[in-house]
């Protein structure tokens, strides 16, 4: 069958607060229970003949309980929930005109009375026959008496198509915001755009740097040979383009063999494009649509918004936005203890991978996240998993595939 995903546009309910106070008994009078509620989600979409399977995870913002439950072979479930505040995601398969179709969404509702119902149109999943992350690299590793070695990070993007791609002008960003915490912005539509607090292009004219079916490019914060300041680090000198810090205290050395890619938005000193080392953010990669240019997004795609802030005023910021037209792939990343929402939208990545499990583990150094292998390419290259689903197409905790030099 031929594959293709869905996007689950969930519409949110809000609903009255309710409690219940037991009397079933004199020894249990006035102790106060926790009040359950009905929640009914139902699925609807064009030409859809059947739903296959459907994956469904209810997460309580509040107390961190998950809730999951898979779906089959139909398009209506009710789940029996705690009264609370719920981040919903879906991620499954239906049928369509003999296709087979991967469906996933997010959304987040209230359930504060007895019965509340939502109703899920389905919208078309995006995929691109383009560059995809095979890796990100975003730990650091420690040296060998124990100190944190704040370089030798990168990114590895890859070619799966059966065509040559040119890595010419890619966009690279980073996510304003976090996947461990939910400022809840105003405006905010992770449906429409991909808010950014660093963003970096790759050079080239259009045609400069071609990659082979299968073949990969290493964008490195600092293109060197990092074995040689820490036996933990890695090799890096021969990636194919750079984004070197002029921060003094990393100490970050600009080798002028290699390309540097062009920070054109940071809101770091020193020209900073900085990996989070727990991995508490999101990147995507994204091309310039006809028209569109470094300039023209400077100008045209400012992204302000508010959000109450811990004092209980308003902060008011302003930053940038990627559209999601633009973007080609992405990845989110967290932790199961302190993991909130997703940062892109369904269509592009539906799920999040990791490095650790808990904040600050000191087992995270070290690791990346790796796209699993699938099986090879007619040219004996790799195939890597991509369902838009980070939770399903990357390895967790992996062992990084540059520790041991860039090797084509």
């Amino acid at each position: 069958m031929k594959k293709r995903v869905i996007l689950l546009s969930l519409a949110a309910m809000m609903t009255a607060t309710f409690t219940v106070t037991s009397c079933s008994s004199d020894d249990d009078f006035g102790v106060t229970t926790a009040q359950k509620g009905a929640l009914t989600l139902s699925f609807s979409g064009d030409d859809i003949s059947s739903y296959k399977t459907l994956d469904v995870e209810l997460k309580e913002v509040n107390t961190g309980a998950i809730i999951k439950q898979t779906i089959e072979n139909k398009n209506i479930h009710t789940f029996e929930v705690p009264y609370g505040s719920y981040k919903i995601t879906v991620n499954g398969v239906i049928i369509s005109n003999s296709d087979e179709i991967g469906v996933g969404a997010s959304a987040q509702t209230d359930i504060s009375k007895l019965i509340t119902t939502l109703e899920i149109p389905l919208i078309l999943k995006k995929f691109h026959q383009d560059f995809i992350i095979e890796e990100v690299f975003f730990t650091g590793v420690k040296t060998v008496d124990g100190k944190n070695y704040n370089s030798s990070r990168y990114f590895k993007l890859t070619n799966s198509t059966k065509k040559v791609l040119y890595a010419d002008k890619l966009i690279l960003g980073q996510s304003e915001f976090l996947t461990t915490d939910d400022k809840n912005p105003t405006p905010y539509n992770k449906d429409l755009s991909f808010p950014v607090k660093a963003v970096m292009v790759l050079p080239g004219t259009g045609n400069e740097y071609p990659v082979q079916p299968g073949d990969f490019i290493v964008i490195a914060d600092n293109a060197i040979n990092h074995k040689e300041n820490t036996s933990t680090a890695f090799d890096l000198h021969n990636a194919n383009f750079e984004f070197p810090s002029v921060n003094p205290a990393l100490g970050q050395v600009d080798n002028p063999s290699v390309p540097n890619a062009r920070i054109i938005y940071t809101q770091m000193n020193f020209n900073m494009f900085f990996l989070h080392d727990r991995g508490f953010e999101s990147y995507v990669i994204a091309r310039f649509p006809a028209g569109e240019n470094e300039s023209t997004f400077l100008t045209n795609f400012k992204y302000n918004y508010t959000y109450q802030n811990s004092a209980g005023g308003v902060t008011s910021k302003s930053t940038y936005s990627i559209p999601n037209s633009w973007i080609i792939d992405g990845v989110n990343n967290s932790i199961s203890t302190k993991f909130v929402h997703v940062l892109t939208s369904a269509s592009i990545d539906g799920g999040w991978t990791s490095v650790g499990t808990i904040d600050k583990d000191p087992t995270r150094y070290g690791k990346s996240v790796r796209r699993k292998v699938t099986g090879q390419m007619d040219n004996g290259k790799d195939l890597y998993m991509d369902t838009n689903n980070s939770s399903k197409d990357f390895t967790k905790d992996s062992e990084p595939s540059l520790k041991d030099g860039i090797v084509h």
